[in-house]
């Protein structure tokens, strides 16, 4: 089998796919802004989950996939069953999916679903070149070690901060002055004291470098 292959079409992928999705023991990886990384992506991850193997997919995903209900609950089902979901505000493409760390499929972006030609019409790329496929798990892995474990997402408790609390939040992390930061946010000395004060409140903090810390595990750094 070539090293790189061209799929055209949601036949030739799932023809591709299939034997590598029945392996019950295998590591699954992968990365898309929604749940459709390609057709029956919903059904596969509910298969996956009522296997052993379940606790071996690692999911991440944009927020987008957090602003529909039925995909929320899919994603409880998946967590519910062992499998790891990650929410990161890196940007990422349609889809990528590593098995076994040796096989790797993209979706090509530019093939995506719409109305006019339909999820059919879209193309993928399948590759076991080694050098391709370890860096591009690296890159995921750098991703996965900055996002926010989907539990945070559903939190009761998570704070929520709203647009202007959030670039003082990013102010902090900055390392400005708050002459600088207030300058910047075109407010006063005295009201930008005040909105640290409130987000320290917020965090539950006593410092601000434990607020920032305590807004990283939170993702709320993080878009």
């Amino acid at each position: 089998m070539p090293q790189h292959m061209a799929l055209k079409g949601d036949l030739e992928l799932r023809a591709r796919i299939k034997p590598l999705v029945e392996l019950f023991d295998a590591e699954w990886v992968s990365a898309a802004r929604d749940l459709d990384t390609w057709p029956g992506a919903r059904d596969s991850a509910r298969l996956r989950i009522r296997r052993d193997g379940a606790r071996q997919a690692r999911k991440l995903y944009s927020p987008a996939v957090l602003t529909d209900e039925r995909d929320r609950e899919v994603l409880r089902e998946m967590t519910s069953h062992g499998m790891q979901v990650r929410i990161t505000a890196t940007p990422l493409p349609q889809g990528t999916v590593f098995i076994d760390r040796r096989t790797m499929f993209l979706t090509d972006p530019t093939h995506s679903t719409s109305a006019a030609h339909g999820p059919r019409h879209r193309t993928y790329t399948m590759s076991v070149e080694p050098a391709l496929v370890s860096g591009a798990y690296a890159l995921f892995e750098a991703a996965w070690e900055t996002a926010t474990d989907l539990a945070a997402f559903f939190d009761a408790d998570r704070p929520r901060i709203d647009a202007q609390t959030r670039e003082v939040l990013y102010a902090l992390g900055s390392g400005m002055t708050d002459a600088t930061a207030s300058r910047e946010l075109g407010m006063s000395l005295r009201t930008y004291r005040r909105r640290v004060a409130e987000l320290l409140v917020a965090l539950g903090a006593d410092s601000r470098f434990q607020a920032g810390m305590r807004a990283g595990q939170l993702g709320l750094t993080r878009g």
